[in-house]
């Protein structure tokens, strides 16, 4: 299983008293849907490696889980700011107008019917979540908001805009220095 194949739910901040457990950032909509969890993907270097969970307390979006076979602070510390991943299969199903932030990336942007590129990453910046497109070879950054991103279309790979004028033109001006 390749970190393709999953979606990241958080990380690993550090170790948690002396026998091995450690507390975790949960990145999610919802950390207490995530309670019964049985094993995790941990990536360590490039590889990820399974984990089986033997008991997760979660308080908001932090953990403090203790891994099968990590018995000590120094096998503890082996983890520390290491990502943690599921299969994508684990991810519920969504109704129809709905979709997973992930799948955006690699979709076409179109702002009132003209192309402007293919979605490469996707940024969250604070509060602000900002879509990354190159167009005419620069990077464009666009607010992920209701009021410019009117659809999503996962099945033609399509993603229908109303860019607010000026935006992209910012990013298209040359450098004055």
């Amino acid at each position: 299983m390749t970190v393709d194949d999953c979606y990241q739910i958080g990380h690993v901040i550090k170790t948690h008293g002396l026998k091995g457990d450690v507390q975790l950032f949960l990145d999610v909509d919802n950390p207490l849907e995530y309670q019964n969890l049985e094993s995790v993907l941990v990536q360590q270097n490039s590889a990820l490696i399974p984990f089986f969970i033997e008991h997760i307390q979660i308080n908001s979006s932090k953990a403090i889980a203790k891994f099968e076979e990590i018995d000590d602070v120094e096998e503890a510390k082996a983890l520390v700011a290491s990502p943690i991943f599921l299969p994508l299969n684990n991810l519920p199903d969504l109704a129809d107008d709905e979709y997973y932030l992930h799948q955006l990336v690699g979709m076409d942007l179109y702002d009132k019917g003209k192309l402007i590129g293919q979605v490469k990453e996707l940024f969250e910046i604070g509060p602000q979540e900002l879509i990354s497109v190159i167009h005419q070879g620069k990077e464009v950054l666009i607010p992920l908001k209701d009021e410019i991103i009117l659809k999503v279309d996962i099945e033609t790979n399509r993603i229908d805009a109303d860019i607010p004028d000026g935006l992209i033109d910012i990013y298209l001006e040359e450098d004055e220095d």
